[in-house]
């Protein structure tokens, strides 16, 4: 046996989205920071972002995740999230999966029945608890970074399915966001293709149209993400579908399928929803918010506090959910195998 690179891996997910998590193997990474970090693995080795998450190693629904040294002297750990066509600055889903491995795994000391710890993410540093037993992680909650809504009620022409209403709201990732009513469409894992090809259609008219970036790291731009939203089933307050990029969306064949669908409510996306309903005036401080997914599994959110994000009123929230590891592995490259980067392929992976 022989290899090029060999990369040891905690299989996790995060009420059913996977987060793969990379504990082992990984080259240096260079920077003052997570972020920095973050920018240049993309330049330098986006091979492994490619050959972890492309079959045959991986799948369009899987998420991966990089633990590196922090850089923040209050940060624990930091890490790098991937995702099928971008690197995330923030994601809750992966942050559960990555909390959960760390103490599970033993990375990091794991104290019953709490566990707190801050972590460095490219958005920056977030507070970690975990409640333990047993030595199994049953509730990762954390501090995530301010939350705000930037457009409100706005009206883009959507190819494929003409005007439609849609927000758009930083969580950690700028999403655009409407109702699945107005497609026509019901949140349920049945419709799954349905919700992808409105979802990315809209997220390619938003980002034409509505055009967003950070203003405290103005290289954080988009929407890049885009999520549908419908009536809440019985034990939750709301629910969701949220679609993540597995290529570029075609305009001229908005049929196609460009994208994978979130299978946890989205941590992120529950964030930046949170945001859009106190702008509007329908979620106060200290509620909590129990975000379903299409598969009934939910995160609950909380508004903790207000602040501002440059020019924009802003929200803190915290996100909890559970997590789940579910193997091990070590992936290899073998430097004469033909496809050093994985492949896609159409009957799983759209257009």
């Amino acid at each position: 046996m022989r290899t090029s690179r060999l990369l040891h891996v905690v299989e996790a997910h995060a009420e059913g989205e996977p987060g793969r998590v990379i504990v082992g193997g990984m080259p240096p990474l260079k920077g003052s920071s997570v972020f920095e970090q973050m920018q240049h693995m993309a330049s330098h080795h986006d091979d492994i972002r490619l050959m972890m998450l492309r079959e045959p190693r991986g799948h369009p629904a899987l998420c991966c995740n990089v633990i590196v040294p922090p850089n923040h002297p209050d940060a624990d750990a930091g890490f790098i999230i991937m995702e099928q066509t971008e690197y995330a600055p923030m994601s809750g889903s992966n942050t559960i999966c990555v909390v959960t491995v760390l103490l599970e795994t033993g990375i990091l000391p794991m104290t019953e029945p709490v566990t707190e710890l801050k972590l460095e993410t490219p958005a920056g540093l977030i507070k970690v608890r975990a409640d333990c037993q047993d030595g199994k992680v049953t509730r990762v909650t954390f501090e995530n970074v301010p939350a705000f809504a930037v457009h409100l009620d706005q009206t883009i022409d959507v190819p494929g399915y003409g005007a439609v209403t849609v927000n758009v709201a930083w969580g950690g990732m700028f999403f655009v966001i409407g109702e699945a009513a107005q497609f026509g469409i019901e949140i349920t894992p049945e419709s799954g293709a349905d919700i992808v090809r409105a979802c990315e259609a809209m997220r390619h008219a938003a980002a034409e149209q509505l055009p967003v970036s950070h203003p405290e790291n103005p290289e954080l731009q988009g929407p890049t993400i885009s999520q549908l939203t419908g009536p809440a089933p019985e034990g939750a307050d709301a629910q969701n579908a949220v679609s993540v990029s597995t290529g570029a969306f075609n305009p001229d064949n908005p049929n196609a399928l460009t994208g994978i669908l979130d299978r946890s409510p989205c941590g992120t996306g529950t964030c930046a929803r949170m945001a859009i309903l106190h702008a509007q005036g329908h979620l106060k401080t200290g509620v909590d918010f129990v975000n379903a997914g299409p598969m009934g599994t939910t995160f609950t959110g909380r508004i903790i506090d207000t602040t501002r994000v440059g020019p924009h009123d802003a929200v803190v929230p915290t996100l909890s959910g559970q997590g789940w590891i579910y193997g091990t592995a070590q992936y290899m490259r073998d430097p004469t195998d033909p496809f050093p980067d994985g492949y896609k392929i159409g009957d799983i992976w759209g257009a």
